[in-house]
């Protein structure tokens, strides 16, 4: 079975530009032991608010307060590590701040958005999902078939039990996001995108490098689980809805996010061209 890889612009730009951004570009992730979290991530937005927070406040919600009712230190520190790993919580960096921005205008939308943000930054997740992307609904997504695409990535990298996990992990992720449904069989599904997910999967494509007509051919851009131009018209409605701005002749296509994006920020990105 052959792996086929989407199309990631991360590859062009450089580390320090993606990490000032929250982008991680390496392959591994907290998938390996967890999957994306979002219950714990509902809680912790729920407990400190919608309004981003540095990484401190966070930690204090999580270890010191205990906000997400763990039941000894260690899993609370445990707890807090794979949440800054899968989402940065940090004020500074655009994913997480974004991230935010989006849920708190569209909370309904909340688990696929966290997918996206999970997507730029566990390299395992993000080079997964296009075998699950691919599949037609209907179609059963066994964790024995994901594992041959972890050892087609990685050859003789995980041990048969992180490999395992790292299946199960990533088979539930997709179920929490929509794209899968079932438990011990899970199945082919379609998920539910909407116009704000639609403005934040095509804002990290941006940030990653992607332009023009690249920008609908990205990891996050796939994760809407819909055609090319169906995004496109999601898009059309976020930016008639104020969530972005979204211009397009032809193939020539451009995007901006006036309400997240700081000049600061916007710099950084530019510099990737």
């Amino acid at each position: 079975m052959t792996v086929a890889q989407p199309i990631d612009p991360r590859t062009r730009v450089g580390n320090a530009i993606l990490d000032s951004i929250g982008i991680k570009d390496r392959l591994g992730g907290t998938h390996a032991a967890r999957t994306m979290m979002f219950t714990e991530l509902y809680a912790l937005v729920r407990y400190c608010g919608s309004t981003p927070k540095p990484r401190e406040a966070y930690r204090l919600a999580v270890i010191d307060h205990n906000c997400l009712a763990k039941r000894s230190a260690k899993s609370r520190s445990l707890t807090f590590r794979h949440l800054v790993d899968l989402y940065g919580l940090e004020d500074t960096q655009l994913v997480f701040v974004s991230l935010l921005h989006f849920w708190q205008r569209d909370p309904e939308s909340g688990p696929m958005l966290a997918l996206c943000a999970a997507l730029a930054r566990d390299g395992w997740l993000a080079r997964l999902a296009d075998r699950i992307f691919r599949l037609e609904v209907g179609t059963e997504v066994s964790r024995m078939a994901i594992e041959e695409q972890i050892e087609q990535l990685a050859p003789e990298r995980l041990s048969d039990a992180t490999r395992k996990s790292l299946a199960q992990n990533i088979n539930s992720t997709f179920t929490q996001s929509g794209h899968l449904k079932g438990r011990s069989r899970k199945h082919r599904t379609r998920a539910k995108a909407t116009p704000t997910t639609a403005a934040y999967a095509l804002l990290i494509s941006y940030a990653s490098g992607a332009r023009g007509p690249a920008l609908f051919e990205t990891v996050y851009t796939k994760s809407l689980d819909c055609s090319r131009e169906e995004a496109m018209a999601m898009a059309e409605a976020a930016s008639r809805r104020g969530l972005m701005r979204f211009n397009r002749v032809g193939d020539v296509m451009e995007v901006a996010f006036p309400d997240i994006v700081s000049r600061a920020d916007l710099e950084r990105i530019h510099e990737q061209n």
